[in-house]
């Protein structure tokens, strides 16, 4: 079920995308919906290039405590 949204954008940016959307043999409403789902998703897509091109890029050893580097970081941001 599809439902009409209106939204209020800059001309410039309407027109941009509108050129886009056309050049990609897209509508506008389907790149729009696609972006939203993609932001929205709770889990990332398998194979999405910028997770791709990132992916790997550093490499953390095994004992690694993510939790406890990310409180740290807090701590020492936020006193």
């Amino acid at each position: 079920m599809t439902t009409k949204l209106t939204l209020s954008l800059k001309k410039s940016v309407i027109e941009k995308a509108k050129r886009y959307a056309k050049g990609n043999n897209q509508s506008l409403s389907q790149i729009i919906e696609s972006y939203l789902e993609k932001i929205t998703s709770t889990e990332p897509e398998l194979g999405d290039s910028e997770l791709d091109s990132i992916r790997g890029i550093i490499k953390l050893p095994k004992d690694f405590d993510l939790k406890k580097e990310s409180r740290k970081l807090r701590i020492k941001k936020h006193g």
